[in-house]
């Protein structure tokens, strides 16, 4: 049985009805196949083929596969009551699966099942900050035994399910972060953007994949940052160090006659960011699978909430947002659908954790680090104190 919104409108079910179709239109079977898979409005001949072979017209198979435009958008606006007639009110199905508490903390509570249950029951505008790492979709099985291979509608129903359900918990002034691959948060800005204000797009230059052939090497996640309403109720500002050589301490840029105006607490950090390392340390690293390193939940969590604040991760994973709030003195609620374990195991040896996180914190909002300090002092290189003596000394 074949799937997708496509091969659906044009009475595609199985292979042979594909190759018969693929033969009437001229159109390869791996070609209708892409638009079916990667759901990608057919454009040009091939449009033109599908429509007189399936006796539908643009706009109907645009209705089809819910790829609206502007023009069907707008008569949809024009004609929304007599829409309204014909569809009624339209009421979602609630799961009928149950959500357990397994433990809670100072801070929070950690619960295991499925997130949108669980939400349900979390009271409309009473989260601070929501940041959410969902499954990638990349047919990958995790230590739990589930697998987050969907197909890519399914996929995408399911994103805009819970994206916008999340929507509904933020205070005014609440703040959403999504980490997930950039062909992901375009659709998920998508959504977002009808309901929240767009602050930044946010590259965090980590490799996740091996080269590919014909492709640009992927080397960043996004992280997207929106705001419910005009501007968030909390912005603080992160400064980092000057970016030097790790040898001997040099500058890596040159500032001329700008290094007495930098400012000795930092650089503004801006929304591409090259210093969040990978998770690789075996002292650090808590699973197999990929996990979120605790020097970018430090950064989000540091920039837009404050102690007492109340943080919402619907997505558990190993529990690196969990950590990092109960360290930094935040409420939070935390779910996961997989084994807990090992986040109660990293809350049972939390001490090593509060330990790099002081160190993160000791080494931002400074322009030099104690260990750069004394590295460039010893090879000689400008400090602030140096640049000021030089000054006063003319």
């Amino acid at each position: 049985m074949l799937k997708g919104s496509l091969f659906h409108a044009l009475g595609i079910s199985d292979d042979l009805q594909l190759k018969t179709f693929a033969n009437k239109t001229g159109i390869s079977v791996s070609k209708l196949r892409y638009y079916n898979d990667s759901n990608v409005f057919p454009i040009n001949s091939d449009l033109d083929r599908i429509l007189i072979n399936s006796k539908l017209t643009a706009t109907q198979l645009r209705l089809q596969l819910g790829m609206l435009n502007n023009s069907i958008l707008a008569e949809i606006q024009k004609n929304a009551s007599s829409i309204y007639e014909i569809i009624g009110e339209i009421h979602e199905s609630k799961s009928k699966e149950k959500y357990s508490k397994v433990f809670e903390t100072s801070y929070g509570n950690m619960f295991k099942g499925n997130c949108l249950d669980l939400i349900e029951d979390i009271d409309n505008e009473s989260v601070d900050l929501i940041f959410a790492d969902p499954p990638f979709n990349l047919n990958k099985k995790y230590e739990s035994g589930i697998n987050d291979f969907k197909d890519e509608t399914e996929y995408l129903v399911w994103t805009e399910n819970w994206v916008s359900k999340c929507v509904y918990l933020l205070k005014e002034g609440g703040s959403f972060f999504v980490w997930n691959l950039p062909k992901w948060n375009t659709h998920i800005a998508s959504i977002l953007n009808k309901y929240l204000t767009f602050r930044h797009w946010i590259s965090v230059d980590i490799k996740y994949s091996f080269p590919i052939r014909n492709r640009l090497y992927p080397s960043h996640y996004s992280l997207l940052y929106y705001v419910k309403g005009e501007k968030p109720n909390t912005f603080n500002h992160q400064r980092i160090p000057l970016e030097i050589c790790r040898h001997c301490g040099g500058d890596i840029r040159d500032y001329g006659g700008y290094k007495d105006k930098l400012n000795t607490k930092g650089i503004n950090l801006s929304d591409i960011w090259y210093d969040i390392p990978p998770v690789r340390h075996s002292k650090y690293k808590n699973r197999n699978s990929n996990e979120l390193p605790l020097k970018l939940l430090e950064r989000v969590i540091s920039m837009a909430s404050n102690e007492g604040d109340l943080v919402f991760d619907p997505f558990g994973g190993s529990g690196t947002t969990y950590i990092v709030s109960e360290i930094l003195k935040r409420k939070w609620i935390g779910i996961e659908i997989g084994d807990v374990s090992t986040i109660q195991r990293r809350f049972e040896d939390i001490r090593t954790q509060k330990e790099y996180i002081y160190d993160i914190q000791q080494n931002k909002n400074v322009l030099f680090t104690d260990r750069t300090r004394k590295m460039r002092s010893k090879n000689g290189y400008w400090l602030p104190e140096t640049l000021k003596k030089a000054t006063n000394n003319r």
